[in-house]
């Protein structure tokens, strides 16, 4: 990680990707655990199975995480100032995700020096788990 300078990122920066998986049931459990989000949809494959799933997913908000991890692996946590992002697609246990991005616009806004990073979470087929946008502040 590390503390970026505004006049040291271009308008295609890219993000080092951050591979993680494959993503195992006992990793929803764990992350179940974490966040206190007990939905048997994340935890009990016949439940989920019962209700229409294919079997476990995983949590929404896991996802999120490791992006915020890919993230805060190239940027100083402190630098963000914003992280936004949309649920695209389910996520079940034996995928890999990929987390990329890059810089997508600069500029000076109230007298803040504010970069805006396009960021995705994908499987290693393609298809969009999360996409967003992060904003970090620069000197």
């Amino acid at each position: 990680m590390k503390n970026y300078q505004f006049d040291e990122l271009t308008s295609e920066t890219m993000i080092p990707p951050l591979k993680v998986g494959p993503i195992e049931h006992m990793d929803l459990v764990r992350y179940s655990g974490a966040s206190g989000d007990f939905n048997p949809i994340h935890t009990d494959p016949e439940f989920a199975k019962s209700v229409g799933l294919p079997g476990t997913i995983a949590h929404g908000m896991y996802i999120m995480a490791l992006m915020g991890r890919f993230t805060t692996n190239w940027v100083h946590p402190e630098q963000i100032h914003a992280f936004d992002v949309k649920f695209k697609n389910i996520t079940r246990p034996g995928e890999t995700i990929i987390c990329s991005g890059k810089v997508k616009k600069k500029k000076v806004e109230n007298g803040l020096k504010l970069v805006y990073l396009e960021v995705d979470a994908k499987n290693e087929t393609g298809e969009i788990k999360v996409s967003g946008e992060v904003v970090i502040r620069c000197t």
